[in-house]
């Protein structure tokens, strides 16, 4: 199984549209796909028609109890495709910094549920909430592969800036290497603005930024209101076209090692 974490310390990059948008695409290749909603908004779970406030199970049990497979399985619910289950959010993990944060072993909570069910997925992608706390720490440690994605704009590149930072603490803390791949979002290349902030990504982070960009597309917001994943609603579109082509770098980098 291998487990990608979408993050950003700064709200609004494309998160939620990444992780969902990709992991149509898996789904689509054949791929057994989990998404992991950490956010309290739980605009993941909304998404595909999951009411949080509904549930008697969610990602939130993981941290409070400590969990076996089969009640993670339990926790899990279907969606419309075939390929893609979601273990959904609830409002109370905003409480869980205030309750847990200080407690010992908390930031491997989520790495060693996905352990636990690594037989029933080929993939599973994380949608990180954009604050630093007990949620980000466990989704970083859980992942194989960070993915960033960044908005084309100036202000974006402080949030980034930010979440390198937290990567560098954890790899120290962690004594663990994060392979990461930053992705460029919301791109309008009539914009100035746009633009510059792409030249000054590869200017800042050279390799680690992906060729490619995710460019603006009303489709995406049209996909979220069908409650259907991009590349069923709008198959043929630039966006979905540039996530393809993303999945295509990621799955080659996987490969690599």
């Amino acid at each position: 199984m291998v487990v990608w974490t979408v993050a950003n310390q700064k709200g609004g990059v494309g998160k939620t549209t990444t992780t969902i948008s990709l992991g149509g695409l898996l789904a689509e290749q054949g791929y057994r796909v989990l998404l992991v909603d950490t956010d309290p908004h739980a605009s993941l779970s909304y998404y595909f028609g999951i009411e949080s406030e509904d549930l008697e199970l969610s990602v939130y049990d993981l941290f409070v109890q400590v969990s076996t497979k089969e009640q993670i399985m339990q926790s899990l619910c279907p969606t419309k495709y075939d390929n893609i289950d979601i273990l959904p959010a609830t409002m109370g993990l905003a409480t869980l910094d205030r309750s847990l944060g200080n407690k010992g072993g908390m930031g491997l909570v989520l790495k060693k549920a996905m352990i636990k069910i690594a037989n029933e997925y080929d993939y599973v992608l994380i949608d990180c909430p954009p604050i630093l706390g007990v949620l980000m720490v466990n989704a970083l440690a859980a992942s194989q592969r960070i993915i960033v994605p960044v908005q084309t704009e100036f202000l974006a590149l402080k949030g980034l800036d930010r979440m390198m930072k937290t990567m560098d603490i954890m790899q120290v803390e962690q004594d663990k290497p994060f392979k990461y791949t930053i992705v460029p979002t919301m791109f309008d290349k009539r914009t100035k603005a746009s633009l510059l902030t792409y030249r000054k990504l590869q200017e800042l982070y050279d390799d680690s930024v992906w060729s490619g960009v995710i460019p603006v597309d009303t489709n995406f917001r049209n996909a979220s209101y069908a409650m259907q994943v991009p590349s069923d609603y709008a198959p043929l579109t630039r966006g979905v076209s540039a996530y393809k082509k993303l999945l295509s770098s990621l799955l080659e980098l996987q490969k690599l090692g």
